[in-house]
C-alpha cells in the first residue's frame, strides 16, 4: 500500500532528489545507482510529474549525491570509526549506499520529515534518526562523540537557511566537535538571486535565502573553521555518460568562471583540532 504524501509546499523539495534518483537508476549506466530511491519512489503515492524537474536539474542532482558519496567513502576509510550527521536528511539513502559497517550515522530533518523516514528506514545502535529544525541547535545534545572524528553533509540545504542561522550552527559545530569535517553545497550570490524562477522551486513555494561568491570569507566566521576546497560540476566524472549536448554544455560551463561556481560542493574543516 502507498504512503500517502502530505508536506507543506517548501518540505516537497525532499520529493525533487529522491526521483531524480531513482530515475536516474534505472538507466543502463547511470550516474548514481541508487536502488533504495526505487523502492521508496514506489511506494509513495505523488505525482511526481507536477514537480516540473528540469533536465539539467536532474542531472546536477544525481551528480551532487555522487560527489557526496565520494566525499563520504574516502572520510570512512580514513576514519571507520567515526560519526556522520547527514542534515536535512529528506528522503535520502546515503547511509545504504557507503555504510562500512562500523560508522555511526544520525539522519535529522524536520519531524515530519523523520516520521516519513520511520515507514522505510528502521533505528539502529548505529543508524538512528533526529527530529528536529537544523537550526534548532539543542540536537546537538543528541549526539556523543567521544572524541570520534565527526562528517557533517548538508546537501542541498544551506541555500533555504539564512546566512546567521548558517553562522551559528557553523559556530557550534567547531564549540562540539574537535575534529570535523563539513561538506556543503552552495549557490553564488547571483544564481540566489536569480533562481527563484526555478519550475521547481516555483511549484514547492520553496525560498532560497543563501548564496557566498568567496569560499575564504566563512573563515572569517570562526577562528576554527578552514576552507578545505570547492568542487565544481565541471569536474564531474560522470559527465561522460551523459549525451554530447550535455558534455557539451559542461565544457562551455567549465570555461567561463561565474557559470562554473553558480552552483558548487564547498569543504571545510572546523573544530580545534583540525589537521
Amino acid at each position: 500500500m502507498k504512503e500517502k504524501i502530505k508536506l507543506t509546499e517548501e518540505k516537497e523539495t525532499l520529493l525533487i532528489p529522491l526521483y531524480c534518483k531513482a530515475s536516474e537508476s534505472r538507466k543502463k549506466s547511470p550516474i548514481i545507482r541508487d536502488d533504495k530511491s526505487i523502492e521508496l519512489v514506489n511506494a509513495i503515492e505523488y505525482n511526481y510529474k507536477d514537480l516540473h524537474i528540469p533536465k539539467q536539474t536532474w542531472v546536477t542532482v544525481c551528480m551532487r549525491a555522487k560527489q557526496f558519496d565520494n566525499y563520504t567513502k574516502v572520510f570512512l576509510a580514513d576514519n571507520p570509526e567515526s560519526i556522520v550527521i547527514h542534515l536535512g536528511c529528506g528522503l535520502d539513502t546515503r547511509f545504504n549506499r557507503v555504510d562500512n559497517g562500523i560508522v555511526e550515522w544520525f539522519d535529522l530533518d524536520f519531524p515530519d520529515v523523520i516520521e516519513l523516514r520511520k515507514k522505510f528506514f528502521k533505528e539502529t545502535n548505529r543508524y538512528r534518526l533526529i527530529p528536529s529544525s537544523v537550526t534548532n541547535l539543542n540536537w546537538l545534545d543528541n549526539i556523543k562523540t567521544e572524541n570520534k572524528p565527526v562528517l557533517v553533509l548538508a546537501e542541498g540545504l544551506f541555500m533555504y537557511i539564512k546566512e546567521e542561522e548558517i553562522k551559528a550552527l557553523l559556530k557550534a559545530l567547531s564549540g562540539k566537535f574537535p575534529k570535523c569535517m563539513i561538506v556543503f553545497d552552495s549557490f553564488s550570490k547571483l544564481t540566489a538571486k536569480g533562481v527563484k524562477n526555478h519550475p521547481s522551486l516555483k511549484k514547492t513555494g520553496a525560498v532560497v535565502h543563501w548564496g557566498v561568491d568567496n569560499p575564504k570569507d566563512i573563515e572569517e566566521w570562526d577562528k576554527n573553521i578552514r576552507f578545505v576546497e570547492e568542487w565544481y560540476f565541471t569536474q564531474s566524472k560522470e559527465i561522460n555518460k551523459l549525451s554530447s549536448g550535455y558534455r557539451f554544455l559542461f565544457k562551455i560551463m567549465g570555461a567561463f568562471p561565474v557559470a562554473k561556481k553558480a552552483h558548487r560542493v564547498l569543504v571545510f574543516k572546523i573544530g580545534s583540532q583540525q589537521n
